[in-house]
């Protein structure tokens, strides 16, 4: 499947993006894990969250829906979960993964988890090594790669972890994992991330604590089932962001975004470049900070982006490349090595794709250097491969806002992980975008 993006457009209107993926994923787990019956409001219905509702369905958890974003989830408790009778496929998710393999730790059966031929090259000796620090039994393939097995005996130690790199991924598995261990378990993490999972367990009521860059949890605890309504996901509403902020005569209101502090590098970079954005009707829901973004047409000048900014917009750096090729002057990025291991090697493929389309701009090892254009005419027409990446493709739809012809953009079909409505959106917003299949 591919995406046709004709260039032009101004954007206007109101609208909603999808589900925050990241909470929607923890919403099922937690739900699951936790005593009583936890509703759901604003579920990501896209493949990688019902990747993670199969998988504990498999585990014999009743769960009803999803029914527009609506869900019913009949916990079983920490310890309720049954052995699936098959390998839980969790698509192209690295967060299911990763965070499932903590919960998959405490239990006293054996379980594999796999996923798709991308999901099959991320790293998951990061995730891997912590866990057998823990003293649970689990084996990769060569080069830490999934699928993993892991053969769980009931039995978690507690530890401290230190760890190596600024990954939320990493910290909730340990954090997740734990939730079983006798005693305390903690990790403190080299640079802030995301702390979803932080926020989470204390809505669901168990035990956990943070003190500065270190997050600590009581083991052998419970959860107790809640509401949640999860906010429009901010790495979805960046590509409108970044959209309304190149195209000319553009005005914009996108709602009810998640504004968790861990997660606006992506507001706190685009305004230092000069982006027209005001954040409007900020509110708390369920313990997450919610607000609307208004965005208009402006001009932008290239920065060097603040390494301490990195982490807090790792997901959005694709489309944020768009941006910096619109921009007056040079803007460099470094520190962002784990760009390289995400759904695709993201710093190759977009260095490969905008020098297809006419682009200065040179790669390193942990980051690029990206010469901005200010002609209304950036990019030139063409084709390029989003490597099944879908935050690359939707990246490149944007891309064509300010091109002097269509770009073509293979590969698109991935884009349902995380904004299955992501063309008719677009489209509603003033892209002139179609499907060809």
């Amino acid at each position: 499947m591919e995406f046709k993006v004709n260039p032009g457009g101004s954007l206007s209107g109101s609208h909603r993006v999808p589900g925050d993926k990241s909470m929607s994923h923890r919403s099922i787990m937690f739900g699951a894990v936790a005593e009583g019956v936890t509703h759901v409001k604003g579920f990501l219905e896209g493949e990688d969250a019902l990747a993670t509702l199969s998988a504990f369905r498999a585990m014999g958890v009743k769960i009803d829906g999803p029914r527009e974003g609506e869900l019913t989830i009949h916990g079983v408790g920490l310890n309720g979960l049954k052995q699936p009778s098959l390998p839980l496929d969790l698509g192209n998710s690295g967060t299911a993964m990763r965070l499932m393999a903590g919960l998959m730790a405490g239990q006293n059966f054996p379980v594999t988890l796999e996923g798709d031929e991308s999901l099959s090259k991320r790293p998951m000796g990061r995730i891997a090594e912590p866990l057998r620090l823990m003293g649970v039994d689990i084996e990769t393939e060569k080069g830490g790669r999934p699928p993993l097995r892991i053969n769980g005996t009931g039995t978690v130690n507690g530890i401290h972890y230190d760890m190596p790199m600024a990954s939320a991924q990493v910290k909730s598995c340990v954090l997740l994992a734990g939730l079983y261990a006798k005693g305390e378990t903690s990790t403190t993490e080299p640079a802030p991330t995301r702390d979803h999972t932080e926020r989470m367990l204390k809505g669901f009521g168990y035990p956990i604590r943070v003190e500065g860059a270190t997050a600590t949890v009581q083991g052998l605890g419970r959860l107790t089932a809640m509401d949640i309504d999860v906010p429009a996901d901010i790495s979805s509403a960046a590509f409108f962001m970044v959209a309304a902020t190149i195209a000319s005569n553009s005005d914009i209101m996108l709602n009810h975004v998640g504004m968790n502090p861990t997660r606006i590098g992506v507001i706190n970079i685009l305004q230092q470049m000069g982006a027209d954005i005001t954040i409007n009707n900020e509110r708390d829901v369920g313990g997450e900070p919610v607000a609307d973004i208004r965005v208009r047409s402006s001009l932008l000048h290239g920065i060097h982006i603040p390494e301490d900014q990195v982490p807090l917009a790792i997901d959005e750096f694709p489309v944020l490349f768009i941006a910096a090729c619109c921009a007056k002057g040079t803007t460099t990025l470094t520190g962002a090595e784990e760009l390289r291991a995400k759904e695709s090697d993201r710093i190759q493929v977009m260095v490969d794709g905008l020098r297809s389309l006419g682009v200065d701009i040179k790669g390193t090892d942990d980051g690029a250097v990206i010469v901005g254009n200010t002609s209304e005419g950036v990019f030139s027409g063409g084709r390029v491969s989003s490597h099944h990446d879908h935050r690359i493709a939707m990246s490149f739809a944007v891309a064509a806002l300010r091109a002097t012809g269509a770009i073509f953009i293979e590969g698109s079909d991935t884009v349902a992980t995380s904004f299955p409505n992501f063309v008719e959106l677009a489209a509603a917003a003033g892209f002139d975008i179609q499907v060809n299949t």
